[in-house]
């Protein structure tokens, strides 16, 4: 497994991720994170058909194919991401993306309750509409 940081840097990081997220709420922004889960059968398809396809070319990372046998602690590390930083005030959804049709349903479906739930209005005129309905049609 690489270790890029010490535990104690990844750690403290989860600790400013989940303040700065708090701050973020507290001023009123709503705070949606989506981890985009596929399997490790399906990274493969897509890795072969970005090879297959020149037009994915651009998309393949020969860097990933050296993570491939990482993939298990690759899991285990986002797991404990997802576990750490995930708040009330900014939570965690993990979205299986194995089929895109699924996971842009589920995102759609996501971020329509999250409006909804915020029950958004549009702001009243500064004006007296009537006049300035009146002024426009004396024109």
């Amino acid at each position: 497994m690489r270790r890029l940081v010490p535990r104690a840097t990844w750690s403290r990081r989860y600790t400013a991720i989940n303040r700065f997220e708090e701050r973020l709420a507290a001023n009123g922004t709503r705070v949606v994170k989506c981890f985009l889960h596929i399997s490790r059968n399906e990274f493969r398809r897509r890795q072969l058909a970005r090879l297959e396809d020149p037009t994915k070319h651009w998309k393949f990372d020969p860097a990933d194919l050296e993570n491939l046998p990482l993939w298990d602690a690759y899991l285990d590390a986002y797991g404990d991401a997802l576990q750490r930083c995930n708040t009330d005030h900014a939570p965690w959804y993990v979205v299986p993306a194995g089929r895109k049709w699924y996971r842009n349903w589920a995102i759609t479906r996501l971020m329509i309750e999250q409006l909804e739930a915020m029950d958004l209005h549009w702001p009243p005129a500064t004006f007296d509409v009537e006049a300035m309905r009146a002024r426009i049609l004396e024109a």
